[in-house]
């Protein structure tokens, strides 16, 4: 499904991330595995040229910092001569804190990493995209970009403000041949964890609310499938979607 492509997914140390980069390596993608912590990065790697023999290489990469994005991108594209998929997924959590008890420091650090990172790689991939005749962007959502209670007031607003991205460079670049599409996605068995070991009791009790009507958690493997079908030509009609993949958790 993507022979001959080269990916870039955020996050692929692990959970959804790691789930899309053996995936992605599995259907002939070149893979650019980023994440954080260079540990997970080298397991990843290995892990998938193990298993496929699929060109992959790794970075370990803080997404918070402003040059980040563009190092990530700049290096894919000497590495593997161009950028086809750019799969935005990493993110963080931010200790499910309302407003008034969320500080500078927890509010920018997560849309550093949530939205600006996004933003400034996909502002970086484009025009290689645009020169090499198009391209794919998936940005990984969340119902917190859908609702008001399922996370903290910035990853709420990270959330959302990803959402708004992915339909923006959809309409703004659809007919040039760079489709964007986002995965919004409910609770999934992951290690991003909800309030970092120490979640705001205020929090947590809309939270709770909201977890009471959650139908099961999704398995990484599951939201990796749909990551494949956006980035293949199979969805070559989707652009600017917001596929909500949460079991019917947001319709009861």
């Amino acid at each position: 499904m993507l022979d001959g492509k080269a990916a870039v997914i955020t996050g692929a140390g692990s959970g959804v991330g790691r789930a899309m980069a053996n995936l992605f390596a599995e259907n002939g993608a070149a893979v650019l595995v980023a994440d954080v912590v260079a540990e997970r990065v080298d397991e990843v790697v290995n892990e998938v040229r193990g298993k496929t023999g699929a060109q992959i290489e790794g970075m370990a990469i803080d997404l918070s910092l402003k040059e980040s994005a563009d190092k990530m991108i700049d290096y894919a594209a000497k590495t593997f001569g161009k950028v086809d998929i750019l799969c935005n997924n990493a993110g963080i959590m931010d200790g499910v804190r309302p407003v008034a008890d969320t500080p500078d420091d927890v509010w920018e650090k997560v849309l550093d990493i949530n939205l600006n990172a996004p933003f400034r790689a996909s502002r970086r991939a484009i025009p290689l995209m645009l020169k090499g005749g198009g391209g794919v962007i998936v940005n990984t959502a969340s119902i917190a970009g859908l609702t008001g209670g399922a996370a903290g007031a910035s990853y709420t607003v990270s959330k959302h403000g990803l959402i708004g991205l992915t339909r923006s460079v959809a309409a703004h670049y659809g007919t040039k041949g760079i489709r964007c599409n986002a995965m919004v996605l409910g609770a999934v068995k992951t290690n991003i964890g909800v309030g970092g070991g120490n979640p705001d009791p205020k929090g947590m009790e809309v939270l709770q609310k909201a977890m009471a009507t959650l139908p099961r958690l999704g398995e990484p493997g599951e939201i990796a499938e749909l990551a494949l079908f956006l980035a293949s030509d199979k969805s070559s009609l989707l652009n600017g979607s917001c596929v909500v993949v949460d079991g019917g958790w947001t319709v009861v």
